[in-house]
């Protein structure tokens, strides 16, 4: 357990620094033009074509939803101004800053309440919530706290209730460590040793596995009912465009062109999954 608080004390620190005294000024321009901002963000962003999948959109109004990891709280808000009653936890208490000045910027139906600190001693009540979120949340945990965690979702959940999930996808070891030598916005190619080791020392992230398979499996645990839809596998090549309408008129293509390929395909090629359970075992109360 040593390894694991050393971890959230460094997913704390990086996540306190990133959302200190964050503006929350696009925010609330994205949800005071909430049609055109999701009709541009579900078709064009991976985090969000592949989250509000299935009439999601629709589906959350009047419903409790726990979203876990809300980082900036867009996520948030958005689902807030969309009719659901949101309940947003994260690690960083900056993150509540940022619920305290949306709820005093933004009439919502529902004020967003803010879930401080460690989940899983938040103890929260059984089958209180219609739906838990997060959006790239899950790879931040090591395995055994994943379990932990997913055992406590299935507990929160009512009977009736689905779990979502966005995570990195990683099928394919190739294409995993093909991967590392393209440098990326604050992330140094591997060709650079010393630059990219000191990057991995800074990182976040434990190492663990990211494969569908793994998800699949955690998931069966507490779950009678698990769904793996991949996202990104064509969509990952509009980092070769520029930023602008054509790089999004790609990803937008992309995404859509991509739910046409065969499973395999898709699934070894993918750089990013939603990870759906439902139905959860009843003996976990």
């Amino acid at each position: 357990m040593g390894e694991s608080n050393l971890n959230q004390d460094k997913n704390k620190f990086h996540y306190e620094k990133l959302y200190a005294n964050y503006n929350i000024k696009n925010i609330l321009h994205w949800i005071n033009n909430l049609d055109e901002f999701l009709a541009s963000a579900t078709t064009t962003e991976t985090s969000w074509f592949a989250l509000y999948q299935r009439d999601f959109k629709n589906r959350i109004k009047g419903k409790k939803v726990l979203e876990m990891g809300c980082g900036d709280c867009v996520n948030a808000a958005v689902m807030a101004a969309l009719g659901a009653e949101v309940y947003a936890n994260d690690i960083a208490n900056s993150s509540g800053k940022i619920v305290e000045a949306l709820n005093e910027a933004y009439k919502f139906e529902f004020p967003i309440r803010f879930v401080s600190g460690d989940f899983l001693l938040n103890k929260l009540d059984s089958k209180k919530f219609d739906f838990v979120v997060g959006k790239a949340f899950l790879h931040h945990l090591e395995l055994p706290v994943e379990e932990q965690f997913l055992k406590e979702t299935a507990r929160l959940l009512k009977e009736d209730g689905e779990a979502r999930f966005f995570e990195p996808a990683v099928n394919s070891k190739l294409l995993d460590e093909l991967r590392w030598y393209i440098p990326v916005k604050g992330r140094p190619s591997k060709f650079y040793k010393t630059d990219f080791a000191q990057w991995k020392k800074n990182d976040p992230h434990p190492d663990r596995s990211f494969s569908s398979t793994h998800f699949e499996n955690a998931g069966k645990k507490f779950f009678k009912e698990v769904e793996i839809i991949p996202v990104g596998t064509l969509e990952r090549f509009s980092r070769f465009f520029k930023w602008g309408s054509q790089k999004n008129n790609f990803k937008k293509w992309a995404l859509k062109t991509e739910t046409k390929l065969p499973r395999i395909i898709n699934k070894t090629l993918t750089r990013s999954q939603l990870i759906i359970y439902r139905d959860p075992f009843k003996e976990l109360d």
